[in-house]
């Protein structure tokens, strides 16, 4: 039952809190309440001096403008009319008009969403579950005090990562746009922030990948009867090889290496052919042909989107928590296992006092759980607008924090091995940090295991489907956020716009190839994406829980699963969380790590290096502020007020709400 809609109305009368219909869409008034109405399936037009509008659950009504926009996406001299019951299939939160909206409404009705839940459930675990799950949070734990280390580690997860987690799936699924568009529907002004993001992703694939490379050559060079690292005869290795598990009494000096660790070092690092930073030395064939075919298989993974990713991540998700029972199993038969269980858990309850233990579970707990790459908001903005984020937050959060506990029972049971055969404490078997901790030490324990070569395959394979479902994830922020923002450009060359990414990160991947790349990939880790990640998320926070407004999101919130966020949410969105990411990003600042590789300690120049590296990435903001400011018309203060002001309407599926009465 549609009626025309004819009686119009002056342009005063479309007030302040009223929803006005422009060009055939549903707007509101970005400050207008959410009323909730309710009448089966039909909307009455409401009569009365006013001729208000008839509500629909969200908030939103037909009221038709005949009259165009300004540049700015402002209504000039509306003129409304009461509406009748509408067909239209979406609704909008603030004006939008002519062209603009109809783009809308086809990227809207175009917009594909995940073919089950159980394929955006699996993509989030793959993404926030990744190599440093099994490598980074075993060392901090045992460094920081064992099993005492869990207490801060909780804490921070409770107040700080599990709320910024909770938050950006509930923006990105609301807003249903990557990491720049979304910022129109939020605070325009921060919308460098969507920009940063994606350079900060670019910088992560240009080293995460090469990691990833050097577990493939490893699983290459497992196919043999005796593992390369095994021994002491090969080409590359030295005088100081000793390999302590052979047959013969074999004393361990000072200067003793491992063949894990010459193999490691010299044949697939090659870092002796290198001096440093200064001069990395020409680039590795080998590492060059793994790293391709690293890049071949990711782009056939995300090339179609998250139909075809969704359905990759069933195996990369699912195989790493298969290989980690059966190396748990393995590894607590080993003897002298017990060493390093009691090594890990063992509390010190005196680190509790220290505040670098309390800064290294706030950064382990926020860079496991993954906010501020813009992944959470591309993989929740292909959902259904009605899934419950909230749940979803909850199970994969929990999922992540229990695989890194379980991951340091793997590795600590097989650094109590190593002592025991070492003749040594666990403490000196685990001085061994990042990916030296597996390419190195979990690498040699597994060699001289039974059956060693099932061992090591199995486990390289298990650290490539880590790192691919984390590299998926990272690529599809980049390119979810730059199809939303340009869609008039890449909407149906999303083929294209991937292969080119894919040949940009390859060709960005080229200095961590060298001879010298070992100690690039070192600095990237450490500067290009520490900091620049923490102040990406702070300012995040600070413009949805104080721009946007607290009160404002967490009725989108409520429109979304059907009740309101606690306080116990609010009060972590609005204080808590970004004071948590304050207090990270200061103390990384106020004491930057002093680097050290291979007996390479980083010269001073090479701090100033990774701190330009960083900024390069955030200035991106204040550009883009000062750029907002400029454009804008108006005096400073209306030029300040339309900058903080959500400009571009958000587009719920008709379908998805519920109609109410009057």
């Amino acid at each position: 039952e549609t009626e025309p809609l004819t009686s119009r109305k002056d342009a005063s009368d479309c007030n302040e809190g009223e929803d006005c219909k422009e060009n055939g869409l549903l707007v509101r008034n970005p400050k207008s309440a959410l009323r909730l109405v309710e009448d089966g399936n039909k909307v009455h037009p409401s009569q009365g001096d006013k001729g208000e509008a008839a509500q629909i659950s969200n908030g939103y009504s037909g009221v038709q403008s005949s009259v165009p926009c300004n540049g700015m996406g402002e209504v000039e001299d509306a003129q409304c009319t009461a509406p009748a019951a509408t067909t239209t299939t979406t609704t909008t939160t603030s004006t939008t008009c002519g062209a603009e909206g109809q783009q809308q409404l086809m990227e809207l009705e175009d917009r594909e969403t995940w073919s089950k839940k159980i394929d955006f459930l699996l993509s989030v675990i793959g993404y926030a579950v990744d190599l440093g799950n099994v490598w980074r949070f075993p060392y901090i734990c045992y460094q920081n005090g064992g099993g005492a280390f869990l207490i801060p580690y909780t804490i921070m997860a409770i107040f700080g990562g599990i709320p910024l987690f909770y938050m950006e799936l509930a923006l990105g699924q609301y807003h249903r746009n990557g990491c720049i568009s979304i910022w129109r529907k939020i605070c325009p002004i921060f919308k460098g922030i969507g920009f940063a993001i994606c350079i900060i992703d670019l910088y992560v694939a240009s080293y995460y990948n090469t990691i990833m490379a050097w577990a493939f050559y490893y699983l290459v060079s497992s196919f043999t009867a005796e593992l390369p690292w095994t021994s002491c005869t090969n080409a590359w290795n030295t005088g100081n090889c000793t390999n302590y598990f052979s047959k013969d009494n074999v004393s361990w000096s000072l200067h003793s290496i491992s063949p894990a660790e010459e193999f490691y070092t010299r044949q697939v690092l090659q870092v002796h052919r290198s001096n440093g930073l200064d001069d990395l030395g020409g680039i590795s064939w080998q590492l060059t042909l793994c790293l391709l075919l690293i890049f071949t298989i990711v782009y056939f993974s995300i090339w179609k989107g998250v139909k075809t990713s969704g359905k990759v991540v069933w195996v990369t998700a699912t195989f790493p928590y298969i290989i980690l029972f059966i190396l748990l199993v393995r590894g607590a038969t080993l003897p002298g296992a017990w060493r390093g269980v009691l090594y890990y858990l063992k509390p010190d309850w005196q680190k509790l006092l220290a505040t670098e233990v309390w800064v290294d579970a706030a950064a382990q707990i926020f860079f496991s759980l993954g906010p501020g790459f813009g992944v959470l908001l591309a993989y929740a903005s292909y959902n259904k607008f009605h899934n419950n984020c909230y749940q979803d937050a909850l199970v994969t959060s929990t999922v992540n924090c229990a695989t890194s506990f379980v991951s340091g029972f793997v590795i600590f049971t097989v650094l109590g091995y190593m002592a025991e055969m070492r003749n040594e404490d666990v403490s000196e078997v685990a001085k061994d940090t990042g990916p030296s901790l597996l390419f190195i030490t979990y690498a040699e324990a597994i060699a001289n295991m039974p059956a060693s070569t099932f061992f090591a395959i199995i486990f390289f394979l298990m650290l490539l489907t880590l790192g691919l479902d984390s590299t998926f994830a990272g690529l599809e922020g980049v390119i979810t956020g730059v199809l939303d923002e340009f869609p008039h450009v890449w909407s149906k060359r999303r083929e294209l716009f991937v292969l080119g990414l894919i040949i940009i990160c390859f060709l960005g991947s080229l200095a961590t190839l060298t001879f010298g790349g070992a100690y690039v990939v070192k600095l990237f880790e450490e500067y290009a994406t520490g900091p620049a990640v923490l102040t990406v998320v702070f300012l995040e926070a600070v413009a949805v829980a104080w721009f946007y407004g607290i009160t404002q999101f967490c009725n989108d919130v409520k429109e979304m699963v059907g009740f309101t966020p606690g306080w116990y949410w609010r009060v972590c969105w609005v204080a808590i969380s970004p004071i948590f990411l304050l207090f990270v990003t200061c103390s990384f600042l106020s004491s930057p790590p002093e680097l050290r590789l291979f007996g390479y300690n980083y010269p001073y120049w090479t701090t100033v290096v990774g701190y330009c590296i960083g900024t390069s990435s955030v200035i991106c903001i204040p550009i883009y502020m000062v750029y907002r400011l400029i454009i804008t018309p108006g005096t400073l203060k209306e030029r300040i007020l339309k900058s903080i002001t959500p400009e571009t309407a958000t587009e719920i599926p008709f379908g998805d709400i519920r109609m109410n009465a009057v």
